[in-house]
C-alpha cells in the first residue's frame, strides 16, 4: 500500500535538500552562517576571534560550507572575505532561530 502524501517515486530529488542540511548541521557551521548573514562578508580572523576558535578549526568549517556551496571566498587584496553564496540558507537559518520577517 502507498501512501498518497508521499512520492516514493524519485528519491533523488533530496539528496542536495540532505546535503544542505548536513552542512549546517554543526553548531559551529551554523554559527558562522549565522554570523555571516548578520555581518554580510567576513574574513576568517574576525570569525576565530568571535568564535574563540583555533583558525584551523574556522578553517575546517568553513571549507565544509564551501564544498556544500553555501559559502564562497572573495578576495580583497590579500584579505579572503566570506560570504553567503546560497540565498536558501539565509531562510533557513531565520526559521531555526525565529527571525523570520512576518508578511502582512
Amino acid at each position: 500500500m502507498t501512501i498518497p502524501d508521499f512520492d516514493q517515486g524519485d528519491l533523488k530529488q533530496f539528496d542536495e535538500p540532505a546535503e544542505l542540511l548536513k552542512a549546517l548541521s554543526h553548531p559551529i557551521r551554523l554559527c558562522i552562517v549565522r554570523g555571516l548573514i548578520r555581518k554580510q562578508k567576513c574574513n576568517v580572523s574576525y570569525m576565530q576571534e568571535c568564535l574563540g576558535l583555533p583558525q584551523s578549526t574556522v578553517s575546517q568549517h568553513l571549507q565544509k560550507l564551501r564544498s556544500a556551496g553555501l559559502v564562497a571566498a572573495e578576495r580583497t587584496g590579500l584579505e579572503v572575505y566570506y560570504v553567503i553564496a546560497d540565498s536558501r540558507v539565509e531562510s533557513i537559518v531565520k526559521v531555526l532561530f525565529g527571525e523570520e520577517e512576518c508578511e502582512s
